[in-house]
Order: structure tokens, then C-alpha cells, then sequence
């Protein structure tokens, strides 16, 4: 009879421990989204912001139906890589901001439904079959901005503008992307193209000022690298007094102006995405990717007053 109550009791206890250990991980109808960013900087941290204020306007909160895995590789390769072998197999969504994370996240897992953002061509970086048909477990949004406008906000600056320059680094697919519309577009108006390469943080100050030097007008590309040092470029650019186009708005501190990508907007518009593919359960590999659909123009006002621009003449017509 002991023996019996003995055991009753063992049954019982082990019961009980099994429902605390469930009480304290994930409701089984809360589903787990893992976040990985490539870097910090504005841009991408805007992405993440806007991904998650769309889920959570959508009806999926963090901490309510959903529980978010956030973790940054801050730029380190190695990094990237662990984290998305940490996230394999263990995830119902995988949400993947800039290039190099969802080339990371594509090489660890071909299984798990796999979200990108700020990726200019997810294409040619072999991310997906293509972007009208994906055919892959990835799907999300392009941050392309319009290099055209950018030089045509130059010219409008100044008519008479012989040589322009962008640089760049040029170990990032989609820069090398952007440069490449950039210099057809620009030498189709007759002008002059010079590019300076970068590859670190650590050469952009340098990089810039040879750049300026040559050019009368610069473009800055959606570029992580680029993205990390607009401080520099901006103390660089005014010294030199050479006008400077930005393609996203948090390029702006260090730009006369901007006119690009609004990364918030895009992280919502990757949620609706997201939304579609928890709560419908759309199928990714058959879902086109998205192009940014809003780009804004913003001025630097300090930065004009410096050059001396009028920035009333490259609001006009806008």
C-alpha cells in the first residue's frame, strides 16, 4: 500500500513539474519570429521598427501572439552565420534585414518561411529564383531607390555639373547594383563618372575626400557600410562644399538632401507580407517581391546654408 501511495505521488509530481515547464515557455498558440539584423545604423533599425509596429497593428504582438528572437551580428560575418544556424528549424518566420543577413539566413535554413528587407536586388543575390516568382522559402521587400532622381536633383542644382561620384563598398552586391544604374544613367546625360570603393568603416573618411575632390556633385547609395559613417561623410562633404544626395532619409544628417527609401514604411510594408503568411498561411515561394512604394524628398537646411544652395530650388516641382 505504501509502495502504491509512493508512486501516486511520483506520478503526480512529475505531472505537475511537466505543466510548470509548460507554463513557462511559449503558449502553443504563440508563434516565434526570429529577427536578424545585419548592423546597427538608422536605416535598419527603422526596418526592424516598422516590421514590428505593422505586426503588432495587424493583431500580432510581441509577448501576445507572437514572441520576437531580436539579435543584431553588428556587422561581424561570423556572427551572421551563428545566429542563423542558432535560428534554424526553431522559428515559424524568419525576418532578415539588409543583404548579407538573408544570404546568412537562406544558406542555414531552406525550410523555414524567410522574410527580407533593405535588399536592393534579392535576385542577383541569389536570395531568390526571381523576384516575380521567388521559388525559394524567401520572399520580402526591395529598397531600391531611384539613382535617376538623385542625379537629376544634382543637375537641377547646378546645369552646368560636369563629373559626379558615388562611392561605395564594394564587397555588397546591391551597391555594386546601384553604381552600376547610377553610372548608365549618368554618363546618358553627358556626365562624367567617378567611383570610390571602400571595403571598412575605417576608409570611408579618406575615401570621401579623394571622391570629393574630383566630382562636383555626389550620390550616396543604400549601403550599409555608407550608412554607418554619414557623420563622416557630412563634416567631409560641407568642408568641401560639394552637394550630396542621400537615398534614404536617414541619410539626411550628413546630405544636402535626400530622396530615397523611408525604411519605417518598409518594415511595415514587410509586415503585411508577414501578416499573410501567419494568419492566411500564403504560400512564400509564390509571393512577388515588393519594391518600396513611397519615396520622399527631404532637405538638409544647415547643409544648404553651408553651400550656399537655395532650397527652394530643388523643392520646385517636387
Amino acid at each position: 500500500m505504501m509502495k502504491k501511495q509512493v508512486m501516486k505521488i511520483m506520478t503526480l509530481g512529475a505531472l505537475a513539474l511537466g505543466l510548470m515547464g509548460c507554463g513557462q515557455g511559449k503558449d502553443n498558440d504563440q508563434k516565434e519570429i526570429g529577427i536578424i539584423q545585419y548592423a546597427e545604423h538608422q536605416a535598419l533599425n527603422d526596418s526592424r521598427e516598422g516590421f514590428l509596429e505593422g505586426l503588432a497593428e495587424g493583431g500580432l504582438k510581441d509577448g501576445e501572439k507572437i514572441k520576437v528572437d531580436y539579435q543584431n551580428a553588428q556587422a561581424d560575418q561570423s556572427n551572421l552565420n551563428s545566429i542563423a544556424q542558432g535560428m534554424k528549424g526553431r522559428k515559424d518566420l524568419v525576418f532578415t534585414i539588409a543583404t548579407p543577413a538573408a544570404q546568412a539566413a537562406l544558406n542555414a535554413d531552406k525550410e523555414t518561411p524567410t522574410l527580407f528587407t533593405a535588399v536592393t536586388d534579392p535576385e542577383a543575390a541569389n536570395l531568390v529564383k526571381s523576384n516575380d516568382h521567388p521559388g525559394t522559402n524567401a520572399s520580402g521587400t526591395s529598397d531600391r531607390a531611384p539613382v535617376e532622381k538623385a542625379v537629376d536633383l544634382l543637375l537641377k542644382i547646378n546645369p552646368e555639373m560636369k563629373t559626379v561620384g558615388m562611392p561605395y563598398n564594394s564587397s555588397e552586391v546591391n551597391s555594386e547594383i546601384q553604381f552600376t544604374a547610377f553610372k548608365e544613367y549618368a554618363e546618358s546625360k553627358g556626365l562624367k563618372v567617378e567611383a570610390q570603393t571602400v571595403t571598412t568603416t575605417n576608409e570611408v573618411q579618406s575615401a570621401i575626400t579623394a571622391l570629393a575632390k574630383k566630382v562636383d556633385g555626389i550620390c550616396l547609395p543604400t549601403d550599409n557600410t555608407i550608412a554607418q559613417t554619414i557623420p563622416t561623410i557630412g563634416k567631409v562633404v560641407k568642408e568641401e562644399k560639394v552637394p550630396t544626395i542621400g537615398a534614404e532619409s536617414a541619410h539626411i544628417e550628413g546630405c544636402l538632401a535626400t530622396y530615397g527609401v523611408n525604411f519605417k514604411l518598409l518594415g511595415r510594408q514587410t509586415a503585411e507580407m508577414a501578416l499573410k503568411i501567419l494568419e492566411e498561411d500564403a504560400d512564400i515561394s509564390e509571393m512577388p517581391v515588393e519594391k518600396a512604394n513611397q519615396f520622399e524628398l527631404q532637405v538638409n537646411e544647415e547643409m544648404a546654408s553651408a553651400l550656399g544652395i537655395d532650397t527652394e530650388q530643388l523643392k520646385k516641382g517636387e
